[in-house]
């Protein structure tokens, strides 16, 4: 491959590790990458983290260049915080907002953007939601990316042989699982994140640390279908942190890393008489992944000299962070994270026996209409888990470029509107005839539509707090403190001018939805009672 005829074509002004999603995507801006074969050659890469605050300006990559050719899988290895997972990013046009990436990134001798299907990212984390199947995963994964013209047998079939070509038969119809279902292993888990990558054949295929928590045999399995994967044609960029020796044979091109500089770049079998020029033999018997990451990782100014006589320069060590003690961390952890979770609910909690302790009164039909409209609503908060698990998919398929954030909305909205019909008509039917509510069908529609308005608007404020929480624990934390601070005037103890506070009950009250749906019931039950005593 003759590296200065791909680089010397002249491009536009787009840069392939500059492209981001769009929900539409306009192909007639881009060249059809899955077209062809993808030739992919970086040029004095940088990614800087600019100085935002009183800390120094960190480089992340200084002057990288490289190259990957189709057929061949070409590893980046180096030690923790060399880059490697930036890198990709940078390549992938995955970069976020606050970095400042400069160089050239050549795709096929031009500057130009990633076209959809043409290019796939696996991450280190797999993203998949439990609760589906191996197939019903990459069925439902190639119904939704591949060309609507297509029929559904021409879409079954090759979700169908993307199974047999990751080796997923024998697991295909069992729960992926989750945190708390048994599935299948880590192993298929990655095999099947690799699968729905390559549904759309992409020509440009790149993945961080595949290989991370899987052992030697599942590791190796994997490699293994990656190369029979290049083998089409395909040009495979991976990044890996540490392959057993079996695996490290399996890559064409290997390009190593150290405080974001290139140390060797070049085939992977040559790697070995580098470091053995170099002054840094390999043992016989070591695994020569190790001997290089050892060699990279013990102090970089000894063994930068040696390496100097090549065209590969090496970079300084990156300093290490302040060191603390285990206990000193242990002790600051929980010095943060109790407060943070038990106040605002300790808060919360008192402001409500306040409220209910205060309360002049109860009435019956006060408390009927207090409970389906402010205890129903906590059982959003159980959506947690899968509203944090359906995001994380979410983000992962926006990043790809499969869909936009109102598609999802929308989408997701139409699949749970029904559940959440079928859950206000239940509480309806049971409640409103058993406490003796107004007679009549109107009013038991007007209790449906109260209570399902009120559902509809707790849930799209639970999707909410979701996309902004880290992980589920903390946005049931959150979630609840919300439903409980919408929900102080629901316990039949003070009305909207009566409330503790003066923001509950102007101007916030009347945004409160809990607020409107309980005003809801009182008028729907008592409209033809007025002259009724309160104690009946």
């Amino acid at each position: 491959m003759e590296i200065e005829q791909i680089s010397s074509g002249d491009g536009d002004d787009h840069l392939a590790g500059t492209c981001h999603a769009t929900e539409g995507g306009d192909s007639k801006e881009v060249e059809d990458v899955a077209a062809e074969a993808a030739y992919i050659v970086w040029e004095d890469l940088s990614v800087v983290l600019p100085n935002f605050g009183d800390g120094p300006t960190r480089r992340l990559l200084d002057r990288l260049n490289g190259y990957a050719e189709p057929g061949k899988i070409k590893a980046v290895m180096g030690p923790s915080g060399s880059g490697k997972t930036t890198l990709l990013d940078a390549l992938a046009g995955r970069l976020p907002g606050n970095v400042v990436m400069t160089g050239n990134i050549l795709l096929n001798g031009k500057k130009k953007k990633l076209n959809y299907g043409g290019v796939g990212y696996v991450r280190q984390e797999n993203t998949l939601l439990g609760t589906l199947t191996v197939r019903e995963t990459i069925k439902y994964s190639a119904h939704l990316r591949l060309p609507s013209t297509m029929t559904k047998e021409e879409i079954d079939d090759i979700a169908e042989g993307t199974i047999a070509e990751m080796g997923l038969q024998d697991c295909a119809d069992r729960s992926i699982g989750n945190w708390h279902l048994r599935g299948i292993s880590g192993g298929e888990k990655k095999r099947l994140s690799i699968a729905l990558e390559i549904l759309t054949k992409p020509h440009l295929l790149f993945l961080d640390e595949p290989t991370t928590g899987l052992d030697s045999a599942s590791a190796f399995f994997v490699v293994q279908t990656l190369r029979n994967i290049a083998k089409d044609g395909r040009t495979i960029i991976s990044s890996i942190h540490q392959p057993s020796s079996e695996v490290f044979a399996l890559f064409d091109d290997l390009c190593l890393l150290s405080g974001g500089e290139t140390v060797y770049s070049g085939e992977a079998k040559m790697a070995v008489e580098f470091f053995a020029q170099a002054g840094f033999p390999c043992l016989i018997r070591r695994n020569p992944s190790d001997h290089f990451l050892r060699c990279i990782n013990s102090d970089f100014d000894q063994i930068k000299l040696p390496l100097m006589g090549s065209k590969q320069d090496m970079g300084k060590p990156l300093e290490s962070s302040t060191y603390l003690p285990t206990g000193e961390i242990k002790a600051m952890l929980i010095k943060q994270y109790k407060p943070s979770n038990y106040a605002a609910r300790e808060k919360e909690r008192i402001k409500e026996i306040l409220a209910i302790g205060t309360s002049g009164s109860v009435f019956a039909r006060g408390a009927y209409a207090g409970f389906i409209s402010g205890f129903m609503t906590f059982m959003s908060i159980g959506g947690f888990p899968s509203f944090i698990e359906e995001l994380k998919v979410f983000h992962e398929e926006r990043l790809n470029r499969h869909y936009g954030v109102g598609v999802y909305i929308l989408s997701n909205f139409l699949s749970s509107f029904p559940y959440l019909i079928v859950m206000s008509l239940s509480t309806s039917s049971i409640t409103y005839y058993m406490v003796k509510s107004r007679a009549g069908f109107s009013g038991f529609v007007f209790i449906f539509l109260d209570l399902l308005s009120c559902i509809a608007a707790v849930e799209s404020c639970m999707m909410t707090i979701a996309s902004l929480v880290p992980n589920y624990l903390m946005g049931i934390i959150i979630g609840a403190c919300y439903i409980v601070r919408k929900n102080n005037h629901l316990f039949l103890t003070r009305t909207l001018t009566h409330s503790l506070t003066f923001s509950q009950s102007y101007p916030m009250s009347y945004l409160n939805y809990a607020a409107w749906a309980l005003q809801g019931a009182y008028k729907n039950d008592m409209i033809e009672m007025r002259d009724r005593s309160p104690s009946t």
